[in-house]
């Protein structure tokens, strides 16, 4: 048995899982967000951690067989500062966070974000690590110099509980990892101005790495001291692999907080002239690579027009079924995130919005209206990412079967959900399996799943609306600038 935990933004989880990837018992508990003012949004490292100890003693407690390993993921980029002894220098920042909006709307206009993704292929946007760095060096210089390492949210859980500093190689990705090399491009870190800060990046993780539990955090857990404990890799590379995502070509889609969409390739492949969005990640498997293309929010946007029109999720699948597709010509564009879009184009300025509107507008035709968006865009990074085969699907959202009927149609392809929920904690669990020596069948794993298959007839409807959602975006976005900077 191995407990698997996943470190989400919004909830932890920690669930004793099988050989066979069933999970004989989860637990979880929600975590806090932090927003001291419009476009901050912070987390407290101890209540994140504490989250953890919670969850993974009420698993350790219930486990009737001996535990092998702790296995770690969790959200991604950001930044989460700590100390020698691990201690947060100030609220980590997270990846929703917007304060350096305005440094990488200068980098933009100054080239250095092109130079960078020409160097690593990682299009940096507000919340990732480079421009958080930058505006820290600006404006709270103090805060990195205090600091030992600025990592991620999961090295900043196992320099806790190990007093190890590391970093997978899928957190370093973004922006300064010359991901087939998995070493830091000291150009990226020049072009950005913060080579004096290379100090606080922690090398990376060697493929296999396992570290052990130290007796202090042993006994907040409830597991033996020395076990072994497996540190990524980060939830979107964890899921991809949970859900069963195997061959070049197959593609991931994580229906969740964010829009992870995601395709596995067997070579990075930089584009110097392309879009600047998206990122390349190392991943656990040698000479194979992630090819990711994340929205900033996915079933936020979902979350959102329900609470603006009154309704509760649990209402979701009776709403869709109220509203035909094309949800009575009413359209949407579902960039509602304050820090803008990130993939598959970065814009801070990016914004939604709903056309088509008239009195006969119904509440359940906003909700498909949005719900439908959502599914455009995941269409839309999932192309870019260089989709070829099947798609594997998990998240919140993908246990809605109306929704996950859209996001078959528009798509075109079938989606693969597993039965199994927790997908980015069974994907570290097969990566500490892995490093353990006693790798699982990822066959047996991946057969596990439930197939929602798309409608011809919708599938032909979705096409038309496809392209009429291409044609909004490149109209939308001379209009996104805040009203002083037009």
């Amino acid at each position: 048995m191995i407990i698997g935990v996943d470190v989400g933004t919004s909830v932890t989880k920690a669930s004793l899982l099988g050989r066979d990837g069933s999970a004989k018992l989860t637990r979880s508990v929600r975590s806090t967000l932090h927003r001291p003012a419009p476009g901050l949004v912070e987390q407290d490292l101890d209540e994140v951690v504490g989250s953890v100890v919670q969850v993974v003693r009420q698993v350790a407690a219930a486990a009737t067989e001996p535990v092998q390993a702790l296995a770690i993921t969790g959200q991604g980029d950001g930044l989460w500062l700590r100390d020698e002894r691990g201690r947060g220098v100030g609220r980590a920042i997270s990846w929703l966070d917007a304060r350096a909006a305005e440094t990488l709307r200068a980098w933009e206009a100054a080239g250095v974000q092109r130079k960078v993704y020409a160097l690593t292929g990682s299009g940096m946007f507000p919340g990732s690590a480079g421009p958080l760095l930058a505006h820290l060096a600006e404006h709270e210089p103090e805060r990195l110099e205090r600091a030992a390492v600025a990592g991620y949210c999961v090295d900043a859980i196992v320099q806790r509980f190990t007093g190890e500093i590391t970093v997978d190689a899928s957190d370093a990705s973004l922006p300064f990892l010359d991901v087939p090399a998995r070493e830091y491009s000291d150009a990226a870190l020049d072009i950005c101005g913060i080579s004096q800060h290379r100090r606080l990046l922690a090398e990376t993780t060697p493929v296999g790495k396992l570290f052990a539990l130290s007796g202090e955090a042993a006994a907040e857990l409830g597991l033996p001291s020395g076990l072994p404990v497996s540190a990524g890799p980060f939830d979107l590379p964890a899921c991809a692999f949970g859900s069963g995502v195997s061959e070049v070509g197959d593609g991931s889609l994580v229906i969740g907080t964010t829009l992870g969409c995601q395709v596995l390739r067997d070579e990075v492949v930089i584009d110097p002239h392309g879009e600047p969005a998206g990122m390349w990640l190392a991943t656990p498997l040698p000479q194979h690579y992630l090819r990711v293309m994340p929205a900033m929010v996915g079933t936020a946007n979902l979350d959102w027009v329900l609470a603006m029109t009154g309704s509760g999720v649990e209402q979701l699948e009776t709403l869709l079924a109220q509203s035909d597709p094309g949800a009575g010509g009413v359209s949407a564009l579902s960039f509602l995130s304050a820090s803008g879009e990130r993939a598959p184009f970065v814009d801070s300025r990016a914004r939604g919005q709903f056309t088509g509107l008239s009195l006969e507008t119904t509440p359940a035709d906003l909700v498909r209206a949005m719900c439908e968006a959502v599914a455009y865009a995941a269409r839309h990074n999932l192309e870019s990412a260089g989709l070829a085969g099947e798609v594997a699907a998990c998240g919140g959202g993908a246990r809605s079967q109306a929704w996950s009927q859209i996001f078959a149609d528009v798509l075109g392809r079938a989606l693969h959900v597993p039965h199994e929920e927790g997908v980015g904690a069974r994907g570290a669990a097969m990566t500490a399996w892995d490093a353990l020596g006693d790798p699982v069948d990822r066959e047996q794993w991946a057969a596990d799943r439930r197939v929602v298959c798309p409608d011809p007839r919708a599938v032909e409807f979705y096409d038309r609306g496809y392209r009429d959602y291409l044609t909004a975006i490149e109209r939308a976005r001379p209009h996104w600038a805040p009203v002083e900077e037009a």
